[in-house]
């Protein structure tokens, strides 16, 4: 596992589905670091990806938005995305914004 404790992105490389986790708060740094990570397992042939929401407390408006790209990044290469160990907060605000139309919740 890679841990980049400036932005508390972190990524497991071994498997699959590959699992991308958030830092604690999902803004447009670490939202990029979440995207570089998903491009790159797309890139290297991933299918599945899963990104980990364990650690995350806060979501803003620009971590949405770039999420949305990753998943219509992964979406555009055949690639599925999921959002694990969400907070019920934070799953209530992907419904409200509708990203759970276009991800699983697992």
């Amino acid at each position: 596992m890679i841990t980049d404790t400036a932005t508390e992105v972190s990524a497991q490389l071994s498997t699959e589905p590959s699992v991308i986790y958030a830092g604690d708060y999902l803004n447009k740094l670490t939202g990029e670091q979440i995207e570089y990570e998903c491009r790159r397992r797309i890139d290297a042939g991933c299918s599945d990806l899963i990104v980990n929401f364990s650690r995350t407390e806060l979501v803003n408006s620009i971590g949405i938005s770039i999420l949305l790209g990753v998943i219509d990044i992964a979406e555009k290469n055949g690639a599925k995305v999921a959002f694990s160990e969400v907070n019920e907060t934070t799953v209530e605000l992907f419904d409200m914004l509708g990203l759970t139309k276009h991800v699983n919740i697992v």
